[in-house]
C-alpha cells in the first residue's frame, strides 16, 4: 500500500535527505487514500473554529442565573497552556518515535517523517482530520474524565476545550506561517528561525512550534 520513496521512511533525517522537488512524496497507491494525505489549513480552520467558538459561548450564555463566569477565562486560558504542553510531547515522542521495525517506520513515516523528507510541501503542513478529529475526541474524552469527573467541575470541560482547540488551531497556523510567510515581526522571524532550525539543523531537538517554552523546560533548546 505504501509506495517506497527515496527517502527512508521513519529515519532520521537530516538535510542531506531532504527533498526539494515541488511534486508530492506520494503516500499510497491508492487515490482515495492518497486524497487524504493533502490539506489546506482552510480547512483546518473551517473545522475546528467553529466548535472552539461554541464551546466558549455556550457555557457564558447558560450560566445559572446569580453565578459568576469568571471561571470562563481561566478555563479558557488553561485550555491554551495545555495544548502548548500537548504540542511539544506530541511532536517530540509521538510524531519522533524512534522507530525500528520496517513496519515501524512506515507508520511514523505517514505520521511525520514525510513533513521532515519534504518540509516544503504545502498540502502537508496542517494535521489532516483522519488524524486531528480522532485526538480531538480523545482530548474531550481526558478533560471530561479528569475535570468534569474526577475533580468535579464538569462546568470547565468545555472552555477548557475551547481554549486547547484555539491553541491547535495557532498551532497549526503559525506551522503553516514559518514554513511559506516571511514573518516580519520579531518574535514571529524568531519562532521562524527556531521551527527551521528543527528541520534543517537539529531535527531532534527544538519541538515547539508556536512557543519553545517547553523546549527550554525540558533542555531541547541547544544554545546556539
Amino acid at each position: 500500500m505504501l509506495v517506497s520513496t527515496d527517502t527512508r521512511p521513519g529515519d532520521r533525517m537530516n538535510i542531506n535527505e531532504i527533498d526539494h522537488s515541488s511534486e508530492p512524496i506520494r503516500l499510497f497507491k491508492s487515490d482515495f487514500l492518497e486524497f487524504f494525505t493533502h490539506i489546506h489549513p482552510a480547512v483546518v480552520v473551517a473545522l475546528w473554529l467553529p466548535p472552539a467558538v461554541f464551546m466558549l459561548v455556550w457555557p457564558a450564555a447558560h450560566l445559572p442565573v446569580g453565578s459568576s463566569g469568571g471561571f470562563i477565562p481561566v478555563a479558557f486560558a488553561a485550555g491554551l497552556f495545555l495544548w502548548t504542553f500537548a504540542e511539544y510531547t506530541l511532536h517530540r515522542f509521538l510524531f519522533h518515535f524512534p522507530a525500528r521495525t520496517p513496519r515501524q517506520k512506515r507508520i511514523f513515516f505517514l505520521f511525520h517523517g514525510v513533513h521532515h523528507a519534504q518540509p516544503q510541501c504545502q498540502t502537508r503542513l496542517v494535521m489532516p482530520p483522519a488524524v486531528s478529529i480522532p485526538m480531538g475526541v480523545l482530548f474531550y474524552g481526558l478533560f471530561s474524565l479528569l475535570v468534569g469527573f474526577w475533580m468535579g467541575h464538569p462546568e470547565w470541560v468545555l472552555p477548557l476545550m475551547s481554549g486547547f482547540l484555539s491553541g491547535y488551531l495557532a498551532y497549526d497556523l503559525t506551522h503553516y506561517a514559518t514554513h511559506h510567510f516571511p514573518m516580519r515581526q520579531k518574535a514571529l522571524r524568531e519562532l521562524k528561525r527556531h521551527h527551521m532550525k528543527h528541520h534543517y539543523k537539529t531535527p531532534n531537538q527544538r519541538f515547539g512550534v508556536s512557543s519553545p517554552l517547553w523546549d527550554v523546560v525540558f533542555g531541547t533548546l541547544p544554545a546556539d
